[in-house]
Order: structure tokens, then sequence, then C-alpha cells
């Protein structure tokens, strides 16, 4: 089967359970699950087609986009396996189902001849597991959001046909957020490690290092205000947000800028 259909036919998958959720014909049976599973294992085998070649690791934009919200589609397979999450297949699966059609038709080169490396192939899938993880803490808050205004029925542009308790949709999300504070210290140590290795240099102040730390001063002081003050609600969504969106412009805000609008390799 060519390429391109394979592509295809994961994004369509993805993209189909999605649809049914919304248009409330499917909730959450074992067909659905089934589904997210194969469209994992297609888009998980073009992944690795992708990523690994014979120079070395291809990391460019779209490859790592495509990483990252493969895992994130995983991490909601895996957790809806024991809680009931489907309704974040309405969140999950529409930029997945993207990702997968922009790795195909915008394929970018970013050869990393250090690949492999021991130190730096675990620094990498700590890293990517941390994107991840707060890619769908990001999504989740989302969910919460659009929870939150349906139940003061407030005007919004999701309509979903049902949500979970936001009391177990908040505990949830600390859940998430704690493990993925927890990988994203390792990354930064990780990378430090690997940063004295290769390059001799302990930490590199560059935008992307700068706004990582940001990103974890952030979500740091999110558990902090959790524990000590009890922050819930718009509160936490809030600040699960701009973490995410200064941790998305640490490391794919200098991908795109470097390797789109500049044009390097």
């Amino acid at each position: 089967m060519p390429d391109f259909l394979l592509y295809l036919l994961a994004a369509l998958i993805y993209i189909t359970v999605a649809a049914l959720y919304w248009r409330r014909t499917e909730l959450a049976t074992p067909w659905s699950q089934l589904a997210v599973a194969s469209a994992l294992a297609i888009h998980g085998w073009l992944l690795y087609r992708s990523l690994f070649v014979a120079e070395g690791m291809n990391l460019g934009l779209t490859n790592a986009l495509s990483a990252i919200f493969w895992l994130t589609a995983l991490i909601y397979w895996i957790a809806n396996l024991f809680h009931d999450l489907h309704r974040l297949q309405a969140f999950v699966l529409p930029p997945t189902a993207l990702i997968v059609v922009l790795q195909y038709a915008f394929p970018e080169s970013h050869l990393l001849t250090y690949a492999a490396e021991p130190l730096f192939r675990a620094h990498l899938a700590i890293a990517f597991a941390a994107y991840s993880l707060f890619t769908f803490a990001a999504l989740h808050a989302l969910l919460m959001a659009a929870a939150e205004r349906a139940l003061h029925r407030k005007p919004s542009l999701l309509r979903l046909p049902d949500f979970p308790p936001l009391i177990g949709m908040e505990n949830l999300l600390f859940q998430i957020i704690i493990a993925g504070f927890s990988l994203l210290t390792l990354t930064l140590v990780s990378g430090v490690l690997f940063s004295e290795q290769l390059f001799h240099k302990a930490f590199v102040f560059n935008h992307k290092n700068i706004f990582t730390i940001i990103s974890w001063l952030i979500f740091g002081s999110l558990l902090g205000g959790r524990w000590k003050y009890g922050w819930r609600g718009r509160t936490a969504v809030r600040w699960t947000l701009t973490g995410f969106g200064i941790l998305l412009l640490a490391y794919l805000g200098s991908k795109f800028v470097l390797e789109v609008l500049l044009g390097r390799t």
C-alpha cells in the first residue's frame, strides 16, 4: 500500500472516532478503543520509518509534532482503559489526525548525527514523554473549561454530548501535571548532562532552555499553589494552558523558526 494511503487511513480513523462522539452516535465501546489502537499502530509504524533513517535520526518539525501527538493519543488510549475519558477523544484525536496529514504533506529534514548516543536517546525519550503529558494536560484543561461553561449554561463554541464530574476531572489533571512536572525536571537534568558530554557546556542560555525553565517554574508554582492554597477550577486551567503555551514555544517554536522560516537543518 502506498505511504500516502497509510497516512490518510490513520488520519481518517482518528477523525471518524472523534466525529462519531460529536454526533453522539458513539460514546465508549470496545469498537472505538480498537479503532484508535489500529490508528496508533499505523501512525507509529509511519513515524518510526520517518524518524529513524540511515544517516541518523530525522527530527524535523513535522516529525517532532507527530511523535508528540502520537504519544499524547497513546496516553489517552491507555488512560481510557482505566478511567472514563472517552469525552477527551473529541479534543485529542482531531489534532492528531491533522498532524498525521501535515507529516506527509510537509516533510522536514533535521538530521541528528549524534542520535546514537545513549544519553541523548534517554534525554529525548524523557523530553517527548514530558511534552506529551503536558499536551494531554492542556487538552484535558480545555475539556474542563468546556464543562465549566456548560455547567453554568454559558455560550460556548464547544458543545459536547456530556461531561464527567468536574472534581474527578480536576483530580486527574493534577495527577497528569505531577507526572509531567517530574519528567520535565528529569528532562532539564538529562539535558545538562548531555550538553556537558557532547558540547562541554553544562548549560546554554538560549531561548529554548530559558522558556523550558519558565514553563517548569509555572507548573511548579501551580503544584505549590494547589498544595498550599487549594488552587482549582479556572485558576488551574489558566496556569496549565499558560505553562503549556510557553513549553510549546520552547521546543516547537525554535524548530519552526530555524527549519521553516530560516530554512536551516
